[in-house]
């Protein structure tokens, strides 16, 4: 396979090591929780350049290695957002990715399959399947990655965010239960003006009706509304919001903050007066870069120490 030739360069030492961008495939042969059909993936290319990738079939990681200079051993998943519907791949991916690797962190971002009737037997486990499946990869190939396997956190953005806060509080019962032993709960979450809730006042209604369809019922509703979800276990948390976001509300990441406080988690969060939704790096509406925050926050824990 792709991803065991690629282990074997990182560990000769010849694989490209600045932003480099191997594409990996999450699976081995058949991709489980899959059927035949004729859904092709999709790429749209913005007129400002964005990419937007839809209808995904065959989920991959593309790797962006931290340079040897600067490399932590710490490793982030980034899970894009785009409603369920598509992959923000670029500004909530790729350029994501480029930024953590300045700050010495290995960054793979997660092309993580949509959900889809057509093309998956459940489309609402569909996401988390392939969320779970990329914290095995890298935590099995932790050493040819150069990576610590207790040090590997997971980043999401507004639909990305369900994706990364449901992984981060369904972890105890893995949806591929033959996969094996490999832990599936990320060391650390990271969540950018996310969806976290489905209840009817909070929810995002295209993430909730794209993954659980347009009539869920009221248990699984609740069961992917992760604010009712965290435990002692959900992993140290670190979110930003703007309190204007007419697409995702801001609530959705205070009531998180509160169940993470209840059960005593670590968790910080920056809110922002203004910047509405899916911003990416920059807020233009402020001076002060939430990548700086993340960055004092992840030196905080130690994950930056080398």
């Amino acid at each position: 396979m792709k991803h065991v030739a690629f282990a074997a360069l990182l560990l000769l030492g010849t694989a490209p090591m600045l932003h480099a961008q191997q594409v990996l495939p999450l699976y081995k042969g058949t991709v489980p929780n899959s059927k035949p059909s004729e859904v092709k993936e999709a790429s749209v290319t913005l007129a400002n350049g964005g990419i937007r990738i839809s209808n995904v079939v065959q989920p991959t990681l593309t790797v962006f290695l931290a340079p040897a200079d600067k490399a932590t051993g710490t490793a982030v998943i980034i899970c894009p957002g785009g409603g369920y519907a598509r992959l923000a791949i670029d500004h909530e991916g790729y350029n994501i990715a480029k930024r953590l690797n300045d700050m010495g962190v290995t960054a793979f971002v997660l092309k993580y399959r949509l959900p889809n009737d057509q093309s998956q037997l459940d489309k609402s486990t569909a996401p988390l399947l392939d969320a779970q499946q990329a914290l095995r990869m890298v935590r099995e190939q932790a050493t040819a990655f150069r990576i610590n396997p207790s040090r590997i956190g997971l980043m999401g953005f507004s639909a990305g965010g369900h994706l990364v806060s449901t992984t981060g509080t369904h972890f105890a019962q893995p949806v591929d239960t033959k996969a094996g032993n490999t832990s599936v709960r990320p060391d650390f979450l990271m969540l950018l003006y996310p969806v976290v809730s489905f209840s009817d006042s909070l929810a995002h209604a295209g993430s909730r009706d794209n993954l659980l369809g347009k009539n869920a019922p009221a248990d699984q509703i609740k069961l992917y509304s992760n604010e009712l979800q965290v435990t002692a276990q959900t992993p140290p948390t670190f979110l930003v919001h703007a309190q204007d976001d007419k697409t995702v509300p801001v609530l959705n990441s205070l009531v998180f903050y509160q169940a993470l406080t209840h059960h005593k988690v670590p968790a910080e969060m920056h809110l922002y007066p203004k910047g509405g939704h899916g911003f990416g790096l920059h807020n233009q509406t402020t001076q002060d870069d939430w990548t700086e925050r993340l960055r004092n926050w992840l030196a905080a824990n130690g994950w930056l120490a080398k």
